[in-house]
Parts: C-alpha cells; sequence; structure tokens
C-alpha cells in the first residue's frame, strides 16, 4: 500500500466521525483532485509526490463543506460541471426529473425541439438535454447574478452552440417564445420559509435564493413556472417541475385542468419519494 492509499484510509475514518455521508468515495474525490489523477490512479502516486493539500481539503469537507466545492465540479448524468459558491449543486434527484424530459423530447414527433428550462443554476438540465437530444435547441433562464455567471461558463464550455442563456425572471422570461415550445422543465427554489434543510452542505453552501420559495407554503415560484409554461408551450407540449418530497399534492394541484393541463402526473426520485410533477398542455 502507498503512502496516499494509508492517507486516504485516515481521512475517511475522520470524514464518517463526521457524518459525511459517503466518507470513502469523498475521500478519494480529494486525493483524485488534489493529485491531478482519477480515482482509479490512485495507487500510481509516489510517496514522494504526496500534497499535504490533500489535509486541507479533508479538513474542508469534515467541516461539511460540499464535496463539489472543493474540487470545483459537479457531476451531473453525463456532465462535469463548474460549481461553486454563489450556484445551486445539481443532486442526483434532478437527473431523474431531466431523464423524464430527455425521454419525452426522444418519443416527440418533432425534428428539432424547443426547450425552456427556468431557473438553469448551474445549467445541469439545460446542457443534458442539448448533450442527448441532438437537435433540440434550449433556451436557459436564470436570473441570478451569481448563478448566472456559472452558467455562462459551462454553456461557453459545454453549449454546442445550442444552448442560449437568458439573464431574465422565470415569472415573465421569454415572450417571443410564446406558444412555440415543446417542453419546459424547471427546478425552482421551493422550500418554504422557515424551514430548516436537514444536510449542512445544503443549509450553509447552497445559496439561499436557490433553496428558499416565496409564500407561505414556498410554493410561489412553483405557480410562477405554471403560469410561464401555460404561456410558452404549444398545444401538446408537456412541463416538468420538481418539488419536496412533501409537496407533491399541493403541486399536482397547481397544474388544474381549469388552465389546460391534461395527464397530470406526481412522479418518484431513486429513493420512491415524490419529487417531480409532469403535465401535458392543452390538447384531450
Amino acid at each position: 500500500m502507498t503512502f496516499l492509499l494509508d492517507e486516504i484510509a485516515l481521512a475517511t475514518a475522520r470524514l464518517a466521525e463526521a457524518g459525511v455521508p459517503s466518507p470513502r468515495t469523498d475521500a478519494e474525490e480529494i486525493a483524485a483532485h488534489v493529485h491531478g489523477v482519477r480515482r482509479s490512479e490512485l495507487h500510481t502516486v509516489a510517496d514522494a509526490d504526496f500534497d499535504a493539500l490533500f489535509w486541507e481539503g479533508v479538513a474542508r469537507r469534515e467541516a461539511r463543506e460540499p464535496l463539489q466545492h472543493i474540487t470545483g465540479r459537479a457531476y451531473f448524468r453525463y456532465l462535469s460541471l463548474e460549481v461553486g459558491p454563489g450556484v445551486f449543486v445539481p443532486r442526483p434527484e434532478t437527473e431523474v426529473m431531466t431523464g423524464w424530459a430527455i425521454e419525452r423530447l426522444h418519443e416527440m414527433d418533432v425534428a428539432a425541439p424547443v426547450v425552456v428550462d427556468l431557473g438553469t443554476g448551474s445549467g445541469a438540465i439545460a446542457l443534458s438535454i442539448a448533450q442527448e437530444v441532438a437537435l433540440a435547441t434550449v433556451h436557459a433562464v436564470e436570473v441570478d447574478p451569481d448563478a448566472y455567471r456559472w452558467a455562462k461558463r459551462n454553456i461557453l464550455e459545454q453549449g454546442q452552440g445550442r444552448v442560449h442563456l437568458h439573464p431574465e425572471d422565470l415569472a415573465d422570461a421569454l415572450p417571443e417564445l410564446d406558444g412555440q415550445v415543446d417542453l419546459v422543465v424547471s427546478n425552482p427554489p421551493y422550500i418554504p420559509p422557515g424551514a430548516i434543510p436537514r444536510d449542512p452542505e445544503v443549509r450553509d453552501y447552497d445559496p439561499y435564493r436557490a433553496l428558499y420559495g416565496s409564500g407561505d407554503d414556498g410554493l410561489d415560484e412553483v405557480r410562477a413556472v405554471e403560469r410561464t409554461a401555460r404561456r410558452l408551450l404549444r398545444p401538446g407540449g408537456f412541463v416538468a417541475v420538481e418539488h419536496a418530497d412533501e409537496q407533491g399534492t399541493p403541486v399536482f394541484l397547481i397544474f388544474s385542468e381549469e388552465n389546460g393541463w391534461r395527464d397530470v402526473r406526481n412522479r418518484q426520485d431513486l429513493t420512491r419519494r415524490d419529487r417531480f410533477v409532469t403535465a401535458r398542455f392543452g390538447q384531450e
């Protein structure tokens, strides 16, 4: 065993004691980042090349700073995205909703679908759709200046010229596309004011504006997504919007039949909890 692998074992124990959910993986990710190798190559790092910055990264993770802030990267579906302070770190739950959206786009009888991502954050959803739906044009909307800068960086790097970033509010975005959009997707803020997220990585590091929704129930931004999607979508277009696991029923009710929504469904994440609502607009 090499010196680095010994240090990773010690770091794993420290992170486990601090309550980090995946201590071995995180220790290895930090080591790989610091030493400029892949996790599968950690055993190749010579003892003489050990970098003490590894322990600085471990201390930050021990204090529950997100791993993605330490390495500067977040992995989402098939993407590696730049992230850091000021932008929401994309989560696996959102990958499930994004996968649903990609499947719907593949099923559509539309050669070059038009997609809108409301509140794009790092650009994770928009870039995944552009990468996995070859002829899609994606409009990513982000009003927060800090998040916008991260999205711009990622879109310039990986957008393939088919992701267009707009510094607009999701409530009144893109009027020039009214009635022309095939799919609207959104992971808006939805935590009710006063609620405290369990995970310190979320509570202490994700930006407040990306987490907390407006209104007593935190769902005013979801209501704004519903109104915007209703305006943007063509007849037969789809919407998908993420919510907290206990908000399935109230979000379902926002997409009412009276407003033209059909096939409204609550869908589950990988832990079988209600996580996002989908609906089709304006066709019987």
